[in-house]
């Protein structure tokens, strides 16, 4: 098999680009995680992630419960008319400004440690010995590694996702509830909803810190 010939000053590029790599991880390992760790405890230590009675994370939703003696005279007026959407009779119903404010805080610390672990996983990468030297188990056990924080993440990606799974359904709960504010339990929904949300965003900080710690044992 022919040996790959590399022009020596692309292999110096190369050569730079590696050691700086390896100075960027050395940094995240030896200071920024560890800080980023500290900085995360913090945040779930403060007050607003530590509501003891999740009935304060009610946010008025302003619907108001219509005559069902009116409505019923606009019902039949309509139809005579063509076939419509029906929207709310109400103004625009804002977002839970408390959780939406823990979240504001969440997202973008799940965008930075994406964005290291992705450094962090480059960099051991380059580390896995070739076969072909004879590390056999150095193969096996980088790999496996490589594997754990590849899972690791995923884990860290699906965060997205929950986060605006969030927003579609108490999105869905607040249209039923301004569709028949008669009906408390569609009320009640959505404050189930944003009460199911408040001990997950802890749990998503408490995930990065672990998924942090697991990285910096693991490389």
């Amino acid at each position: 098999m022919a040996t790959l010939r590399v022009h020596p000053e692309a292999q110096a590029k190369v050569g730079v680009f590696q050691e700086d790599l390896c100075s960027k991880t050395e940094n995240l390992l030896g200071s920024y995680f560890p800080k980023k760790i500290s900085e995360l405890d913090a945040f779930l230590k403060e007050p607003a992630l530590n509501e003891a009675n999740l009935g304060n994370l009610k946010a008025p939703l302003d619907i108001p419960v219509p005559d069902p003696v009116k409505e019923k005279e606009k019902e039949e007026q309509k139809k005579q008319q063509e076939k419509e959407e029906k929207g709310p009779p109400c103004s625009p119903v804002n977002c839970n400004e408390k959780i939406v404010a823990l979240l504001q805080h969440l997202k973008p610390e799940i965008k930075d440690v994406i964005e290291q672990f992705n450094l962090v996983t480059t960099w051991l990468q380059l580390r896995i010995p070739q076969i072909e030297d004879g590390n056999n188990f150095g193969v096996a056990v980088q790999e496996k590694v490589f594997e754990l924080m590849t899972s690791l993440h995923t884990k860290l990606e699906g965060f997205h996702t929950q986060i605006s799974m969030y927003f579609s359904e108490r999105g869905d709960s607040v249209t039923k509830e301004a569709k028949q504010p008669h009906v408390g339990d569609y009320q009640q929904l959505v404050q189930e909803r944003e009460e199911a949300e408040y001990p997950d965003i802890y749990l998503m900080v408490m995930e990065i810190v672990t998924l942090t710690l697991c990285y910096m044992t693991s490389s």
